[in-house]
């Protein structure tokens, strides 16, 4: 292990948890989206963490999309609008969204402190032997 494998591996869990908030704010934004019974909603977007194929760190695995069935709202006002008055919006939950997107500015901001601590230890060892 060398001695920046430390920030290499926060590294990873930087990208991985920003690719995680990106997905969560593709979901947030579009939660509103409503659309005709027979089109497909949007279709929220989950990211698959892996371990690195290094073994160092985290890498996104892949992006899982959810169900394009969507929950039907009476909604007669709205254009979109079927006969009976109803339109498709995504099945997308406000507050599940909220804590995933807090996890991962956590985890963000974890991943964070871990670069600034190595970076400031790594200071430290150069500072050593000099008066």
């Amino acid at each position: 292990m060398s001695i920046f494998d430390a920030i290499g591996i926060a590294g990873t869990g930087v990208t991985v948890n920003r690719k995680w908030m990106d997905a969560v704010s593709d979901n947030l934004a579009n939660i509103n989206t409503a659309v005709r019974t027979s089109d497909p909603a949007y279709e929220a977007k989950y990211v698959v963490a892996a371990e690195a194929a290094d073994g160092k760190g985290t890498q996104v695995a892949g992006i899982v999309t959810g169900s394009a069935e969507g929950k039907l709202v009476y909604d007669p006002s709205n254009p979109l609008a079927d006969e009976q008055g109803y339109v498709k919006y995504p099945d997308i939950d406000m507050s599940t969204q909220m804590t995933s997107l807090i996890m991962a500015q956590r985890a963000y901001q974890a991943n964070l402190s871990v670069i600034d601590r190595s970076k400031e230890a790594y200071q430290a060892a150069l500072q050593l032997g000099k008066a």
